[in-house]
């Protein structure tokens, strides 16, 4: 696949599937050109010597890669998973992963990728793309909404809570968790969930079963009374797959992070979560699935948090969810863009009601997204 990309430059941009062979090496350096953040702060990726990690759990996957002359400049990720979206079985591809080294940015690269990408999602019967940014990402929204034709979909929060190793929240005595069973878990899911929620994954089984899903939960009051409340969800080992860690972060923070970490002791005798250590790669659980149903069912997500948290703890390797503010972040937004409308619609409004009826309900994050 070929594209041009300058007018003005004799070298062209070929795309290209990723080789691990050929390609690893030019590959560690795209990533470190490009790490994520401002000139203030970088969030570093270590993605434990697989540039594929991110996507390899997905049913359907590649990685394309752009070459001016001998040199790997850009790459771009993608997976196609089916899905229930506003009531109807369809295929979604994901974007992610585009990268364009700064020496050979606002030439063409990035849009070229994409679009190659959306090709490769349209022969694999794809009905949906979708990606996510942060809404303050000017030149990530310029490409894919101003010029590709995507639309802001949904702004979803991420909550960040920190562990501290060796130590252990007490756990309410009126509340009982167990874990489920693979097939309680996924029939659980299919009954209470799927009817309400937007990307809702048809192969859930595949999911939860997958080496990286740690189990499901679900937490319930012991009192029989109170058995209308309940809740649950499921925990995906991301630790496992890459690991981050912060760089040239705000010297207040610096600061901060060292106070903390002399106080620490005191902090934990004193019941209180000290501030982590970001500095050093950190791995992390992600908690998918979150459901509850019923009047007092906010303690019961509190509970299941903190029993992941003490999970988390042991581990040597939304309103009621509880978080750290400054750990975490709502500025995440997803946009989307139809790809065969002319095949699964009659006109474009059937998809803008479903969009904007789609805007309402809850989405279902997928752990092999993360």
């Amino acid at each position: 696949m070929v594209g041009q990309w300058r007018k003005e430059d004799d070298e062209k941009v070929v795309i290209r599937c990723y080789n691990d062979l050929r390609d690893i090496i030019q590959m560690e350096w795209v990533e470190k050109s490009c790490e994520i953040g401002n000139d203030q702060t970088f969030l570093f990726t270590d993605t434990l010597g697989d540039p594929l990690c991110r996507i390899r759990n997905t049913p359907i996957f590649t990685m394309l890669v752009a070459d001016v002359g001998t040199k790997l400049v850009g790459c771009i990720q993608g997976s196609v998973k089916p899905v229930k979206f506003h009531d109807k079985s369809v295929n979604v591809g994901y974007v992610l992963g585009l990268r364009v080294v700064p020496p050979y940015r606002r030439c063409g690269i990035g849009s070229i990728l994409v679009r190659k990408l959306e090709e490769w999602f349209v022969s694999h019967n794809v009905d949906y793309a979708y990606m996510a940014t942060e809404k303050d990402n000017e030149a990530s929204l310029g490409l894919f909404v101003g010029t590709l034709g995507y639309t802001v979909f949904r702004n979803p929060a991420i909550l960040v809570n920190p562990v501290n190793p060796g130590r252990d929240l007490k756990l309410p005595s009126g509340i009982g968790i167990r874990k489920l069973k693979m097939e309680e878990a996924a029939s659980w899911y299919r009954t209470h969930v799927a009817p309400t929620t937007d990307f809702f994954p048809d192969d859930i089984d595949q999911i939860l079963g997958n080496k990286l899903s740690m189990g499901t939960w679900v937490a319930y009051y012991n009192n029989n009374d109170k058995i209308d409340s309940w809740a649950i969800l499921s925990v995906w080992n991301s630790s496992k797959v890459f690991k981050l860690r912060i760089g040239k972060a705000p010297l207040s923070y610096l600061l901060l992070t060292k106070v903390c970490n002399l106080v620490g002791r005191f902090l934990m005798l004193l019941g209180l979560t000290a501030l982590p250590d970001l500095f050093n790669t950190f791995g992390f659980y992600f908690l998918y699935g979150v459901h509850a149903e019923g009047p007092l069912c906010g303690n019961l997500v509190r509970a299941l948090c903190d029993h992941v948290n003490n999970m988390a703890a042991s581990d040597d390797g939304g309103a009621f969810v509880p978080h750290w503010k400054m750990l975490s972040c709502d500025d995440d937004t997803w946009c989307i863009k139809p790809l065969k409308c002319e095949e699964k619609m009659s006109d474009l409004g059937e998809f803008d009601d479903m969009f904007w009826k789609s805007k309402s309900g809850t989405l279902f994050v997928d752990p092999r997204d993360v």
